[in-house]
């Protein structure tokens, strides 16, 4: 059976960045109350008494559930070196039966070489690379015949050092993520391992996605 809480929760839910203004205390409760009220109603199928969703509200905001999770905080604060590289091009290509040969012979010619970015990943279908851009004449001349589905260039990556506790606390990601979306950052490619990520921006938003990347290690 429905009740106001389940479907308050519900919405909240749905509503991530209402969900982490709602936890954090910075949101008015009688005007969103008031702005939800009637799409609660429809769900509900009945009238819904102001008063009710304000308190469903207040009680959902002081649920441990929906606070800052103090785990997560710890391992933010813990955020080791961040490193930004800038002149980066990113492909993509189809997976192929000759594809993975093709990347062996790339990575054999530039093993070794000092001050170089590269990374590679392979989805179902496709197949990422991403790279210096003084490395760009390499890709061009060992994946000749594959079929290229996307290049951007003028990227820069942030790639992240996290404590060894990451793997171990839900909600990490997430709340990066969200920081970085909250300042209107498009992340075009992001790579991860186990204690560290990297994401590929626009260069000219590199310095803003590195601030507010360093600024999580002050979060409270």
């Amino acid at each position: 059976m429905k009740t106001i809480s389940s479907v308050v929760e519900n919405y909240i839910k749905t509503k991530p960045f209402l969900l982490s203004a709602l936890s954090q205390g910075i949101i008015n409760l009688t005007s969103l109350a008031r702005n939800i009220s009637e799409e609660l109603e429809n769900e509900l199928g009945k009238d819904i008494k102001q008063g009710a969703v304000i308190m469903a509200l207040k009680r959902l905001s002081e649920d441990l559930d929906f606070q800052v999770n103090h785990k997560v905080t710890k391992v933010l604060k813990g955020i080791g070196e961040i490193t930004v590289r800038s002149s980066l091009v990113d492909y993509t290509f189809l997976v192929s039966d000759t594809i993975f040969a093709k990347q062996a012979e790339l990575i054999a010619e530039i093993n070794g070489m000092p001050d170089i970015f590269f990374t590679s990943s392979r989805g179902v279908h496709e197949t990422n690379i991403v790279l210096s851009e003084s490395l760009a004449h390499l890709v061009d001349k060992y994946f000749k015949g594959e079929k290229l589905t996307q290049k951007l260039d003028n990227l820069s990556s942030v790639t992240v050092k996290l404590p060894k506790e990451n793997t171990t606390v839900s909600g990490i990601y997430y709340f990066i993520f969200q920081r970085l979306a909250w300042e209107g950052i498009i992340i075009y490619e992001v790579i991860s391992t186990s204690n560290e990520f990297t994401i590929l921006v626009n260069e000219d938003v590199v310095d803003k996605a590195f601030k507010v990347i360093k600024d999580l290690k002050l979060t409270k």
